[in-house]
């Protein structure tokens, strides 16, 4: 991004949470929260009064991710999601199984404000906005496929409160606190598309978000399939929307039409989770109860590259911590770059995670004089994307020859 680059058209802050329906949310909350160690925050349930869904609230540090499923069918009462309808999370669970991303939160500075300049730039609105109390703000527009772009606003003393309804867990006296490994914020959400264009310039469009990297084919595919990527960011690019789209006419059917046959449409890929010390992290991930399971590591001497690449900022122990670990490494003219994929974390073998860490890339704010790390320091691993396809084309195999054995 340039110095003079300020293209938003409504004040865009920070991802405030993901939320993902399910068939059961207290159930696939446990099991995120045991794999990822991100503590359970807060319910919404039948015991608060909500007798239209049940939510659960992982939290840490500015990490926010909400599972929620339907009651009855019909019934409201009490909704602390003020767009949540019971029969719409079943139909969409039944298409799309779970849990699967239906809302991408962004903490902006006047939610209707945001929601009125993005309809009148073209978005599609999906839920007006709705005053929720204690100052907060609460609107949607569609984003793509049956995923919206969730506008929440609230004053500045409430920057820490989630919504209003939820009641928060408070840990028993004498009891070990949660399990928390170190993830503290969503760095960037993928979501994929059987046309990339035409979604681009809708969101692009209403939100005013600039291209702040394009990846083709040719760039990140292998001989056998590929992508194409088009990442877009708000003026401070702490919201980083990433968009692909399947490369058709190669060998194996691309990773995104895959996705897009057994999601039913477009829909969110995965979600990048930061850490501060991706090594530790992940230390602690691998020898949890129901760890998730990554992706094969790549071969021993693509740590040979690593060392030329980046070995004037990472110590030799960090790498052979990454090569112990199959972490993947890549470096731009800023910063480097840390991460790591999961498996598919649901039952359709869609949704996965990424786990990463950035290094470098500090900044002074000039208004509070604190340092902050500049948003998509270190780029979003072009060097790894060939390393990465042979993983996830290795895994899909895994799966097609489980299936001509059944």
């Amino acid at each position: 991004m340039t110095a003079t680059t300020r293209t938003d058209r409504f004040q865009a802050l920070a991802f405030h949470h993901v939320e993902l329906w399910c068939a059961d949310a207290a159930l696939a909350a446990s099991h995120f929260s045991s794999a990822l160690g991100v503590p359970l925050a807060a319910v919404s349930d039948l015991s608060t009064g909500n007798s239209a869904h049940a939510s659960r609230l992982l939290r840490s540090g500015s990490l926010s991710l909400l599972f929620t499923s339907p009651h009855a069918e019909h019934r409201i009462d009490g909704a602390t999601i003020p767009s949540f309808w019971p029969n719409d999370a079943s139909r969409f669970v039944a298409d799309h199984g779970g849990p699967a991303v239906r809302a991408i939160a962004v903490r902006v500075s006047d939610a209707a404000e945001a929601f009125r300049s993005s309809v009148d730039a073209g978005a599609r609105s999906a839920f007006a906005p709705a005053d929720l109390g204690l100052g907060f703000c609460f609107a949607e527009v569609e984003l793509y496929g049956d995923v919206v772009l969730r506008f929440v606003s609230c004053p500045a003393d409430k920057v820490t409160t989630f919504l209003p309804g939820f009641e928060y867990v408070v840990d028993s006296f004498g009891v070990a606190p949660p399990a928390d490994y170190g993830l503290r914020r969503i760095d960037h959400i993928v979501g994929c598309l059987p046309e990339l264009a035409p979604v681009a310039e809708y969101i692009a469009g209403f939100t005013g978000f600039h291209e702040f990297v394009e990846f083709t084919a040719e760039d990140v595919g292998t001989v056998e399939s590929g992508l194409n990527v088009v990442v877009l960011a708000n003026n401070t690019e702490t919201v980083l929307l990433n968009l692909t789209e399947p490369v058709h006419g190669t060998k194996r059917r691309s990773q995104i039409q895959t996705y897009l046959d057994h999601h039913g449409g477009p829909g969110v890929q995965h979600i990048a989770l930061a850490s501060d010390d991706l090594l530790g992290t992940l230390r602690q991930m691998i020898r949890a109860a129901g760890a998730f399971e990554f992706l094969e590591p790549p071969p021993p001497n693509y740590y040979d590259g690593v060392r030329r690449r980046a070995g004037d900022v990472l110590s030799e122990a960090q790498i052979k911590g990454c090569q112990e670990l199959g972490v993947l490494v890549d470096r731009d003219d800023q910063g480097v770059l840390l991460q790591i994929f999961t498996k598919p974390v649901g039952e359709r073998q869609t949704l996965f995670l990424e786990v990463i860490q950035r290094i470098g890339c500090m900044e002074k704010d000039e208004e509070s004089g604190r340092e902050h790390q500049r948003g998509g320091c270190g780029g979003f691993g072009k060097g790894n994307f060939h390393e990465l396809f042979k993983a996830v084309e290795e895994y899909e195999k895994s799966l097609e020859a489980k299936l001509v054995c059944q």
